[in-house]
């Protein structure tokens, strides 16, 4: 008997949820939401004789439901579409652990945010926390000013964020610290492909991604939409591209060949959002991007603050999974091959 997966666990805690009332359905969806976390597999604690208590966010009743699928598997139910295909925490342990040059090797997180538009710490904190964690350099992408719900930059404040990484960066330079700062954006781009900054802004920052944030529930063909955001000479990457959220909306729908020829085509690069609830692209599509040839890969953690920075992983067993060649990640290449890629991107 194949033993269910803490995934598994989260769906049938999440089903049966659905069947209780009050305290209990509560303590259901709690223990739903948290085994996408847990460290272990539950399996191995019952392989072990430990208390399934041990686990965070189970207590006796819980745990005595989870024995009893244990026991006897039932059918697993299918997940509704924007629960498919994440990832849980104790797989990306496995997958890292099979394969540990993705973790032993130095490299960058491509996507985080500070108080310059939503996070939650300075971005001087951020690159501390980064650094700690043993990042080589990081992006800074606070949002773009049409995002007002996220305090997104307009063309003075982004001039203003520039300025501050170039201080410290001189400061780093002058420490004699390699690590660097990216000056970067996670640009909103509209139906059309165009972009909410004067590409003039854009032209002084190393890294510009492109990312959706509207109109992000509709269910028809979105194809064009994608092409266009390509087309955008001012994008480099295209962030969180299905633009998914885990139990939320399952994403967009596009013609994904199509979309990573395009990608492939004009030299783009594809994100791989690390964020738990995001896992966007997911396994599936990053594998059939590297089948239609796309070039590079950009993992970010898209943190918003410092205990998001350790999310990175969840992208790496992403990339790892599906096959991505490590020097396709840009994540391991040098802040300068990375500004150099993207002049170059962008020089067409």
């Amino acid at each position: 008997m194949v033993p269910l997966t803490n995934g598994q666990l989260a769906e049938l805690l999440w089903q049966a949820a659905r069947d209780e009332d009050a305290h209990r359905r509560r303590a259901l969806e709690r223990a739903s939401r948290a085994a996408r976390f847990w460290t272990e597999e539950a399996a191995t604690l019952e392989q072990e004789s430990r208390p399934l208590t041990e686990l965070h966010a189970v207590g006796p009743w819980v745990a005595h439901r989870m024995q009893q699928w244990m026991a006897a598997p039932p059918p697993m139910p299918e997940p509704d579409l924007e629960r498919r295909g994440f990832l849980t925490f104790a797989e990306v342990t496995r997958v890292l652990g099979a394969e540990p040059e993705w973790t032993a090797l130095p490299c960058g997180d491509l996507q985080v945010h500070s108080t310059d538009s939503d996070g939650k710490l300075p971005l001087a904190d951020m690159v501390a926390a980064a650094r700690a964690l043993g990042r080589t350099f990081i992006a800074s992408t606070d949002h773009s000013q049409s995002l007002r719900i996220a305090n997104g930059m307009d063309a003075a404040a982004l001039v203003a964020h520039s300025a501050m990484i170039d201080r410290l960066n001189e400061d780093a330079v002058a420490a004699g610290d390699p690590f660097r700062v990216l000056r970067s954006i996670e640009m909103d781009v509209f139906e059309d492909g165009s972009g909410d900054m004067d590409a003039a802004v854009l032209r002084d920052l190393d890294l510009v991604l492109g990312a959706f944030h509207s109109k992000l529930r509709v269910t028809d063909d979105r194809t064009e939409r994608y092409l266009a955001a390509l087309r955008n000479p001012s994008v480099h990457v295209l962030a969180h591209p299905t633009a998914r959220m885990y139990g939320r909306r399952p994403g967009l729908v596009a013609d994904w060949a199509k979309v990573f020829d395009e990608a492939a085509r004009l030299g783009k690069a594809l994100e791989i959002d690390a964020t738990p609830a995001r896992q966007d692209l997911n396994v599936d599509l990053a594998r059939l991007a590297v089948a239609r040839g796309v070039r590079w890969f950009s993992i970010g953690s898209d943190a918003h603050d410092a205990g998001e920075l350790a999310f990175l992983p969840f992208g790496l067993a992403i990339a790892a999974l599906a096959g991505v060649p490590r020097d396709r990640v840009l994540n391991y290449r040098s802040p300068d091959e990375i500004v150099a890629w993207a002049s170059e991107i962008a020089s067409g």
